[in-house]
């Protein structure tokens, strides 16, 4: 089995396994307590504090662990708004955070604060002068990833500190995409990350406070990290996150030139063999090992399983494959096709061997999952005047735009196709298809039932 889903978490590395087992026997006692056990446990702590602090480029006395990624995030925006509440309640996101920042902020507006959010171009990068007109005298936080956890797209983050510190604003870094790679760049103010996205256990964050960041802890105050996070301390594990930390950091500069170019093979060679296809995220300023694709006319979900039964574990930002039905929120910012999209995220050490047989793989999975959709049947187009109707209600991605692609050729150049279709896939995915295909996207109008996207024959 090929496990390619290294983004969303990184399989253990053997130098975590190593010390995770050593420090089973050696880290178990509280900390805080002056005995010998506590001691021993106090200092395996203090070490792993050390070294997750020189990796990320801080002070160890401006680092604690929490007990995820999503708990540093929603604990460093807590703490942060909290900590600058006279200045204002007003927060600024990119579009295509993590879902733990948009949530944060979601609860800000419905606590009465005021969130901003900054749009991104197509390859899902923001552009740094939007977060500097967006600033105000009452913005308290802003936060900017330093990596997409879909695309693998690389963010500003230097350019925006830049602003946000000539402004007095802190900057929040989700770094839990790139911290294994290398230390994030430029002036920001706090940062997060995940361990188990490097290789180290799961269920251990870090959160990093620079000195004079005004910051007050929410919730019940707890002696432990600082009173910034409450529970007692996993030593085992994070003895272990530091310790992967420390291996991947030794191995990165050559292990990402290796997996650059296994993603780039990917890149060029997948819309050669497989005709429709869109390669999305920057295609220079992006993670080492992600690469995304989407393909038309294929059920993202069917696609994966299919991929699964060939022995390739990838993942999906397809609203095919969400119990929500929505796309996801980074492929919709972006505005690419959002049906039949595949992830994949290379781990460290990945075969090389694998990657090829997932591009021998891939052209015959994708073409037999189009083929199982069939065509539309005759009975679903109509005609309204001089418009084609298809009616594609009740039906899931992407269907509506295989019955458009398949219609299309009817109606003469200049004429019009009326797609309706209740799905909120289909609102990104046929101004995609247009595009690609250069057909003309007319717009949408209300239906009686869902949504009426006219598409315009150009060709």
């Amino acid at each position: 089995m090929a496990y390619f889903d290294a983004a969303s978490a990184a399989p253990l590395h053997s130098v975590a396994r190593q010390a995770l087992l050593a420090s089973l026997d050696e880290g178990w006692a509280d900390p805080a307590r002056l005995y010998r056990e506590g001691r021993r446990a106090r200092v395996l702590l203090d070490a792993a504090r050390e070294a997750a602090a020189e990796a990320v480029g801080c002070r160890p006395d401006e680092l604690i662990f929490t007990s995820s990624g999503t708990r540093a995030v929603h604990t460093g925006i807590a703490g942060a708004l909290a900590g600058r509440r006279r200045v204002g309640r007003h927060l600024i996101v990119s579009a295509v955070e993590h879902s733990s920042v948009l949530h944060s902020a979601e609860s800000l507006e419905a606590a009465g604060g005021t969130v901003t959010q900054i749009p991104v171009d197509r390859t899902g990068r923001v552009d740094p002068a939007a977060y500097g007109d967006a600033l105000r005298a009452d913005t308290a936080l802003a936060c900017l990833q330093s990596a997409n956890h879909e695309v693998g797209t690389e963010q500003p983050v230097a350019e925006v500190a830049e602003a946000c510190r000539a402004a007095g604003v802190p900057l929040l870094v989700d770094a839990a995409q790139s911290l294994g790679w290398g230390p994030v760049e430029g002036d920001w103010s706090l940062l997060t990350a995940s361990a188990h996205k490097w290789g180290g256990p799961a269920g251990v964050g870090l959160l990093v406070v620079r000195k004079g960041v005004r910051f007050a802890p929410q919730g019940p105050v707890d002696e432990r990290e600082s009173g910034r996070a409450a529970g007692f301390e996993n030593i085992p594990a994070i003895v272990a996150a530091a310790a992967s930390l420390r291996a991947v950091r030794a191995e990165a500069a050559e292990e990402a030139l290796r997996l650059r170019e296994l993603t780039e093979r990917i890149r060029v060679r997948v819309p050669r063999a497989v005709p429709d296809v869109e390669v999305v995220g920057d295609p220079v300023r992006r993670l080492p090992g992600v690469v995304t694709f989407s393909c038309l006319y294929v059920d993202g979900e069917v696609l994966l399983h299919e991929l699964d039964r060939e022995g390739f574990s990838v993942s999906s930002g397809s609203s095919c494959t969400s119990s929500t039905l929505t796309p996801s929120h980074v492929l919709r910012a972006m505005g690419v096709l959002s049906e039949g999209n595949v992830r994949v995220s290379l781990p460290v050490g990945v075969a090389e061997e694998d990657v090829e047989r997932f591009l021998e793989v891939l052209p015959g999975t994708v073409a037999a999952v189009r083929e199982k959709l069939g065509a539309p049947v005759a009975s679903e187009v109509a005609r309204e005047e001089d418009v084609l109707v298809v009616d594609s209600l009740g039906k899931r991605c992407p269907i509506p735009v295989i019955e458009l692609a398949k219609v299309i050729g009817d109606v003469p150049v200049g004429g019009l196709v009326r797609v309706l279709s209740d799905d909120e896939a289909a609102r990104l995915d046929i101004p995609a298809w247009c595009e690609m295909r250069g057909q003309e996207y007319a717009g949408e109008e209300p239906a009686d039932r869902g949504t009426a996207y006219l598409v315009r024959r150009a060709s």
